[in-house]
């Protein structure tokens, strides 16, 4: 009788149910030292690290292209990293909820590093520090991209590097 109130009580609750629940993968914070592995994994895997921020026009159009791909190929040994380059104390007011509207699955680092200048150029450096930029990696290879990006460039991309 306990678990029947436990789960009525559930369902006044979340009434929609709590498979309608958006869930965002946790966001990790962190300085360029600790991110800095990220860029420079040596294994069998593409990597595509993109940096934006969510009040970057731009970046918030191209960011539906990495989670298709990431869906494209999630049977494949590639790996969407999203960098957020957010401020900091807006991660619950405005990082959070544009990530849960926009319903964006793949990995979000927040990076949280006020001295662009000095690790800018350890990202690549031709980069400007403008966003969008995009970081295409592999055993072997490395290209980046400072523009926007679609679905169909990036998956040129993929497929000129995993085929």
């Amino acid at each position: 009788m306990q678990l029947k109130k436990a789960i009525c009580l559930c369902l006044l609750i979340y009434p929609q149910g709590i498979t309608n629940v958006r869930r965002v993968n946790p966001i990790k914070e962190m300085d360029f030292q600790h991110f800095s592995p990220y860029l420079h994994k040596q294994n069998d895997s593409l990597y595509i690290v993109n940096f934006w921020a969510s009040w970057c026009i731009p970046c918030r159009e191209e960011l539906p292209a990495f989670e298709k791909i990431g869906k494209k190929y999630a049977n494949q040994k590639l790996k969407v990293l999203l960098v957020s380059l957010d401020i900091p104390n807006q991660v619950e007011s405005r990082l959070i909820p544009f990530l849960r509207k926009n319903k964006i699955k793949s990995e979000v680092i927040l990076l949280n590093d006020p001295n662009q200048n000095q690790w800018i150029d350890q990202v690549d450096s031709k980069w400007t520090g403008a966003i969008p930029f995009t970081v295409v990696y592999g055993k072997g290879f490395r290209n980046s991209y400072e523009h926007s990006l679609n679905f169909n460039e990036l998956d040129s991309i993929i497929k000129l590097k995993i085929y």
